[in-house]
C-alpha cells in the first residue's frame, strides 16, 4: 500500500545543536526529505560562534515513520538531538477546553444578583414556568456529547476514559464553528437501559444531545428511545452527520459527471452506524439502487441472522464486494482500510466518483487510482474533498437550539445536505472541489437556517 501522506496528526518539533559551519543546516533538511518528512517551521532558539539550536518543525506519515525521521538525524555527524516533542501529545496535555464565567464579578452588588440571594428569584421564575430555563440558563445554547467508548473513531472499543479525548475535541468544534458550549459526558457503562436512563437524568440541563461513538446495533435503539422519551434534539453524529454531508458531496460530484441520483448504482461498503444512515439519507433523496456490502461481501435476504438493520438493505444479489463493483458508479466506503483494490475501480462504469471515506487509513489511496476516477474523496485533510462531519453538526445544532425544535428530522438532514453543497459554486465546482472547506464561516449558519426553515415547515419549531 501507499504510504500515508505526512500530516500534522504525526508531526514533531525536533530542537537540534547544529555545528555552525556552512551546510550544517543543509544536510539536516537533506536528511529529513530523504526519509520522507515534511519540513515545517524553522526557529533559531540560540547562537553562539560553535553552534546554534533550532526547532524544526516536521510532519510525518505514521509513529513508525516518525521514528525513521529521528533516526536518520541521530545518524549524522556532529548534530545532536537535544528534544523530541510529538506535537499531537502536547496539545492535549491539560486537555483541550475548558468553562469560563460569560460575566465578570466585580463586587458584592454582582455576586448577590449572580448567586444568593438575588438568583432565588430566578429558580422561583423557573419553578412557576419551566418555559424560562431557555431564557435564564445556559440551556439555551448547551449540547451534551454523550458516548460509551464502544466505538471510538475506527479505534474500536476503547472505554470512556480513552474517548474523552474525541469528545473533548467535538466540543472544540461545536464552540468554534456554531457558537454552542458543548461538554463530554463519556459513561462507565454500556448498557442500554442504563445509558438511555442517565441521558434522561441530565436532560435538564442540556437543550440537545449529540450521541457520539457508540457501537451498533445499540448506538440504533439508544437514539430512538432517547427520542420517544425527550423533547429536545437527539443527534447521533457518526450516523446523521456522516449521512449529511456524504449526500451534499455526492450531489455536486454528480453534478460534474452529468448523472442522476436516481438511475446510478451504489454500492456502501460497511453495514455499521454510518453506512446504514448513508443508505438511508441516499434513498430519500432519491437513490434506486444500492448494493450494501460488510466484511462477507454483498449483504444478500440469502444470509442468517442479519441484524434489522441490514435487512433493512438486503438484496437477492450475493457475492464479493469486487463483483459488486462490477458496472458500479458510485463507491462509499465507510468501512475499512485498504479493503478496495485498484482494479475494482477499474471495473466501474465511466466517470466513477470513489468515496473512501475509513479514517486514518482510506479504503484505497488516493494516490493508486487518481487516473482512474473522475471524482475522489475521503475523509482525511490532507487530500481534496474532506467528508467531515464538522460541516454538519455544528450548523445542525445552531439552527435546532435557536428554533427549540424538539427533534431533527430527515426533512432537516436533506435540506441541510442540500444547503452544504449549495456554498461551491458553479464556476468552482472541479474534481478536486466538490464540497467546501471546513473553514469556510458560511457553513454553520447556512446549515442553521435550512434547519430552521425545515423545523418552521413541518411546524415542530418551538419559537
Amino acid at each position: 500500500m501507499t504510504n500515508l501522506t505526512p500530516n500534522s496528526s504525526f508531526s514533531l518539533t525536533l530542537r537540534l545543536q547544529i555545528p555552525n559551519r556552512v551546510g550544517m543546516l543543509a544536510s539536516v533538511t537533506q536528511a529529513i526529505a530523504k526519509s520522507g518528512g515534511n519540513l515545517g517551521q524553522i526557529d533559531l532558539i540560540e547562537q553562539n560562534h560553535q553552534f546554534s539550536i533550532r526547532d524544526l518543525t516536521v510532519d510525518a506519515g505514521s509513529s513508525d515513520h516518525t521514528e525513521e525521521i529521528v533516526q536518520s538525524l541521530k545518524d549524522l555527524e556532529d548534530i545532536t538531538i537535544l528534544n523530541v516533542y510529538d506535537r499531537t501529545f502536547n496539545l492535549h496535555r491539560g486537555g483541550k477546553i475548558s468553562i469560563h464565567s460569560r460575566i465578570h464579578l466585580k463586587g458584592i452588588s454582582d455576586l448577590a444578583m449572580a448567586y444568593t440571594p438575588g438568583v432565588g428569584r430566578i429558580c422561583n421564575a423557573i419553578a412557576q414556568n419551566p418555559e424560562e430555563v431557555y431564557n435564564l440558563t445556559i440551556k439555551q445554547h448547551t449540547v451534551a456529547i454523550v458516548t460509551d467508548g464502544s466505538a471510538v473513531l475506527g479505534l474500536g472499543n476503547l472505554g470512556p476514559e480513552a474517548a474523552l479525548p474525541v469528545m473533548e475535541g467535538k466540543a472544540m468544534l461545536f464552540k468554534e464553528f456554531g457558537g454552542v458550549d458543548a461538554f463530554p459526558i463519556c459513561l462507565a457503562t454500556q448498557d442500554t437501559e442504563e445509558i438511555v436512563r442517565t441521558v434522561k437524568n441530565l436532560a435538564p440541563v442540556f437543550g440537545g444531545v449529540n450521541l457520539e461513538d457508540i457501537a451498533a446495533p445499540r448506538c440504533f435503539e439508544i437514539e430512538t428511545l432517547l427520542r420517544q422519551e425527550l423533547d429536545i434534539p437527539i443527534f447521533h453524529d457518526d450516523q446523521h452527520g456522516t449521512a449529511i454531508v456524504t449526500l451534499a458531496a455526492l450531489f455536486n460530484a454528480l453534478k460534474l459527471v452529468n448523472k442522476s441520483i436516481e438511475k446510478i448504482r451504489i454500492v456502501i461498503n460497511g453495514a455499521g452506524a454510518a453506512g446504514v444512515a448513508v443508505a438511508r439519507l441516499l434513498r430519500k433523496a432519491g437513490a434506486q439502487t444500492i448494493l450494501m456490502c460488510d466484511s462477507q461481501g454483498i449483504i444478500s435476504t440469502n444470509r442468517q441472522n442479519l441484524t434489522e438493520q441490514k435487512r433493512e438493505f438486503a438484496v437477492k444479489a450475493q457475492g464479493t464486494l469486487a463483483g459488486a463493483m462490477q458496472g458500479t458508479d458510485v463507491f462509499i466506503g465507510v468501512s475499512a482500510p485498504g479493503v478496495l483494490t485498484p482494479e475494482m475501480v477499474g471495473s466501474m462504469t465511466k466517470d466513477p466518483i470513489v468515496f473512501a471515506m475509513a479514517n486514518p487509513i482510506p479504503e484505497i489511496q488516493p494516490e493508486l487510482v487518481k487516473d482512474k476516477v473522475a471524482v475522489m474523496a475521503t475523509g482525511r485533510s490532507d487530500y481534496p474533498n474532506q467528508i467531515n462531519n464538522v460541516l454538519a453538526f455544528p450548523g445542525i445544532f445552531r439552527g435546532a437550539l435557536d428554533c427549540r425544535c424538539s427533534t431533527i428530522t430527515t426533512t432537516m438532514y436533506l435540506e441541510a445536505a442540500s444547503a452544504i453543497a449549495s456554498l461551491v459554486q458553479p464556476s468552482e465546482l472541479n474534481k478536486e472541489h466538490i464540497i467546501p472547506s471546513v473553514f469556510d464561516e458560511r457553513v454553520a449558519p447556512t446549515v442553521a437556517a435550512a434547519v430552521q426553515r425545515a423545523a418552521r415547515q413541518e411546524g415542530i419549531a418551538g419559537c
